[in-house]
């Protein structure tokens, strides 16, 4: 098992903590800076960087994305890796083995097909699905943290108790973390932590509607901002370029946020 992976898994064991989600090498070095434990990959984060809608990525861009991001930090890296760029168990299998190898420390499969008549994988199909990356990963040696994730909420099926029954089967089937992005209720988020319980619970925090000390109350282990960081930098960006465009002048250059220095940074990396 590799120090990162290791150091991932210890990070599970108790308490709460936060995974923001880079979208470059950039964003992950100065992340890392603020002394956060770990980080997690954004799929619209890349996505967007690349000029691409959420979703609109190659399993090869994404492998070279992980890569780049893993050897620029030394904290450990969650890999957004989708539905595993594969539908069948033997192709999720396949590039699950692929993913291990970029030096990530954790990775998430989860379960929408991108189809809007049917957004969620068969449930047997599923849990197929977990398993086969469970396998591979344990095949590598890796230690690499799975991570099985129901997209209910996310995909038009906020259906909490077809949540919690896939979380269970993924659990079963190998997930070492579980997470349903798009529940927000106290009763929600209890319900899903009590169901996979003593395995740990991600959850999605992308707005100012809850703390790391209430998420810690409630029983989640883990948190992830998804694509907000990425949205938040796009929309500081838009707003002064759009000014430039339409009124001719550069207000949007002014900030009140922290100082930064950029460059003696990237120097110290």
């Amino acid at each position: 098992m590799s120090s990162k992976c290791a150091t991932f898994r210890h990070l599970h064991e108790s308490g709460c903590f936060v995974i923001p989600n880079p979208w470059d090498r950039g964003s992950a070095i100065y992340l890392q800076s603020l002394g956060f434990k770990a980080i997690a990959s954004t799929s619209a984060g890349l996505a967007w960087s690349s000029g691409r809608p959420d979703n609109g990525v190659t399993v090869d861009l994404v492998l070279a994305h992980l890569k780049e991001i893993a050897s620029a930090t030394t904290i450990p890296l969650n890999a957004d890796f989708e539905g595993g760029f594969a539908i069948e168990p033997a192709g999720v299998a396949a590039n699950v083995t692929r993913a291990v190898a970029t030096g990530i420390a954790g990775l998430s499969i989860e379960d929408a097909t991108g189809d809007a008549q049917n957004p969620l994988f068969d449930f047997k199909l599923a849990v197929e699905r977990i398993r086969a990356a469970r396998a591979a990963i344990d095949a590598s040696g890796t230690g690499v943290v799975l991570t099985g994730r129901s997209e209910g909420f996310f995909a038009g099926r906020p259906d909490i108790k077809e949540t919690i029954r896939r979380l269970e089967a993924y659990a079963a089937a190998g997930a070492d973390c579980l997470y349903a992005p798009g529940i927000k209720t106290k009763d929600d988020i209890v319900a899903v932590v009590k169901a996979v319980a003593p395995k740990p619970v991600n959850l999605l925090v992308a707005g100012n509607w809850i703390t790391v000390a209430e998420a810690a109350d409630l029983g989640v282990r883990r948190i992830s901002v998804g694509a907000a960081l990425a949205r938040a930098a796009w929309i500081g960006f838009a707003k002064a370029a759009t000014e430039i465009a339409e009124k001719g002048s550069f207000g949007g250059f002014v900030s009140g946020g922290p100082a930064l220095d950029l460059n003696e940074l990237f120097r110290r990396k």
